[in-house]
């Protein structure tokens, strides 16, 4: 799987990472299967995984799938705060630590939220250790003026933000904008929260054109061939599935015209 440089960090990363919203919020009793699907992940070259305090118990049933798995040395473990109150979200952190193994490798604040009270106790753990790079997401495009604010201050190594065929704002001041400061790029919904996976070619030779075998391989390709993209985070409850995104992270990345040929399916959609 082909490794991109996290904008200015010293970190390299796989492109394809690995979500957790919805699909690892389960009981204890079923956390075998976010166990086989990290496992499955990560021995296909994923690295990165990704998940939030608002995701009920998803990081902490991933943090048991890390080590169960034996590869969170090998994880970079973004999470998120997610909190109006800096008492809380010390509170979210301390619990975060614990989740994985004593430090956090990316620290997000989550939509935003009170990014301005969350940032100087955060680069503060920065310091002593216990985070490495900090960042900011935000799920909604109409929020992007916030989000350059955010990035303008200098203050966060990477943002999160959806981008697929339907949700592309971002390919504008965003992208161009972390270009500029070499700020890392984690790209969320890369299937619309699933919404494009039913709205695939009816021609499979339109599969064969763009040289993959799903159509979910497809729509991460149009994301990640975007090189001021480094990184997209499919959630997945299925090995299968996770093993075959997976795979869509080898080069060759589409040109202009496959893009394109992407972006005229999802409209037929």
């Amino acid at each position: 799987m082909e490794l991109r440089r996290f904008g200015r960090a010293d970190l390299e990363v796989p492109v394809i990472g690995l979500g957790t919203w919805t699909v690892f919020d389960v009981a204890p009793s079923d956390e075998a299967g976010p166990g086989a699907v990290v496992e499955g992940a990560f021995g296909d070259g994923v690295r990165l995984v990704d998940s939030s305090p608002m995701y009920g118990r998803a990081e902490a049933v991933l943090g048991r799938a890390l080590s169960g798995a034996g590869v969170r040395a090998t994880a970079t473990v973004a999470t998120k705060i997610w909190t109006p109150s800096i008492v809380e979200g010390r509170q979210q952190f301390d619990s975060q630590l614990g989740f994985f193994g004593g430090r956090v490798d990316i620290e997000q604040i989550h939509n935003l939220v009170a990014w301005r009270e969350h940032l100087g106790w955060l680069e503060d753990e920065v310091k002593q250790g216990r985070i490495g790079l900090l960042g900011a997401t935000h799920w909604n495009e109409s929020r992007f003026g916030e989000l350059i604010e955010v990035m303008e201050t200098g203050h966060v190594d990477c943002i999160q933000i959806p981008y697929n065929p339907l949700e592309h704002k971002a390919d504008g001041e965003v992208l161009s904008l972390a270009e500029e400061r070499g700020i890392g790029v984690i790209a969320m919904r890369p299937f619309a929260e699933g919404g494009l996976l039913a709205h695939g070619p009816s021609d499979p030779r339109v599969l064969t054109e763009l040289g993959v075998e799903t159509w979910a391989q497809a729509l991460l390709k149009w994301t990640l061939s975007d090189r001021r993209v480094h990184v997209a985070i499919p959630a997945t409850s299925s090995v299968e599935h996770a093993r075959s995104n997976a795979a869509a992270g080898d080069p060759p990345w589409f040109d202009d015209e496959q893009r394109t040929l992407v972006e005229r399916v999802v409209a037929r959609g």
